[in-house]
């Protein structure tokens, strides 16, 4: 197992954390956005995303357990973003017939974006990212009290 490895499942975390934060923050951006693309010839409202994470290039946890039991060079690598997913709750539908998109009844269709909910996933994200900040500053503090040793 290399010394860096920590470093390594530190920045994983911190790079998936920061895509979180960023599709967070494109959904709370365009939670009012009507016509966000063009399908069939109709435009369709903003879809909110989500991210979808993985585990990054490791094995199953008993052959991981097994191969550092037995000093191996078991491969530990943390987390990735396997898919920016759409969610496909509806559509908000509201009455405005004054509305540029509203459609022949007077109904406008809005996105699919809850603010409360965007708000608590940006908390967790910012919270998981401080816990890989905190993560990396441990394993940076015990390598420089390592190095002191030799002094």
């Amino acid at each position: 197992m290399s010394l860096f490895n920590g470093f390594n499942i530190s920045a994983s975390g911190l790079t998936a954390n920061r895509m979180r934060m960023d599709v967070v923050s494109s959904n709370i951006a365009n939670a009012n956005t009507t016509r966000a693309q063009l399908v069939n010839g109709e435009w369709v409202p903003y879809r909110r995303k989500s991210v979808e994470l993985s585990q990054s290039g490791v094995s199953p946890f008993e052959q991981q357990l097994q191969s550092i039991m037995n000093q191996e060079s078991g491969q530990v690598s943390g987390v990735k973003v396997s898919k920016i997913k759409e969610d496909q709750s509806p559509f908000t539908v509201t009455y405005d017939p004054t509305h540029s998109d509203a459609d022949e009844d007077g109904y406008v269709r809005s996105p699919n974006v809850d603010p409360i909910k965007e708000m608590v996933d940006l908390m967790s994200a910012t919270r998981s990212y401080e816990a890989n900040v905190t993560a990396l500053n441990a394993s940076k503090s015990m390598f420089m009290k390592a190095l002191e040793i030799g002094k």
